[in-house]
C-alpha cells in the first residue's frame, strides 16, 4: 500500500539558497530508489522559513530502506548542519471509511 512521508524543516539561515542544491541532490538520489513514486515541496505562506515535503513511496519498507541508506544520511547530515536543527519525518497511509 502506498505511503506518504511528511518531511518538515525550518530554514532559519541567512542564505537559504545554499541549501537548495542539497535538496536537489536528495531528490536526484531518491528517484533512483525502488518504490519511489514522487514528491511535492510546500512552503508555508505565513511562516516562510517552514518547508514541508510530501514524498510518496510504494511501501513503508521502501521508504525505510531509503531513509536508512548511507547516501541519504550523508546528504541529510549536511542539510541538518546548515539549518542547525533536525529534520522531522512522519509516515502516513491512506485511510478509507
Amino acid at each position: 500500500m502506498p505511503v506518504q512521508v511528511i518531511i518538515k524543516r525550518k530554514l532559519i539561515i541567512e542564505k537559504p539558497e545554499k541549501i537548495f542544491p542539497l535538496f536537489s541532490e536528495l531528490h536526484s538520489q531518491a528517484i533512483q530508489q525502488p518504490g519511489y513514486i514522487g514528491r511535492v515541496t510546500l512552503k508555508n505562506i505565513d511562516k516562510p522559513q517552514e518547508y514541508m515535503v510530501i514524498s510518496s513511496w510504494e511501501t513503508a519498507d521502501d521508504w525505510r530502506t531509503w531513509f536508512q541508506s548511507k547516501k541519504r544520511r550523508d546528504i541529510q547530515g549536511r542539510v541538518d548542519s546548515l539549518i542547525g536543527e533536525r529534520t522531522h519525518y512522519s509516515i502516513y497511509k491512506t485511510v478509507t471509511y
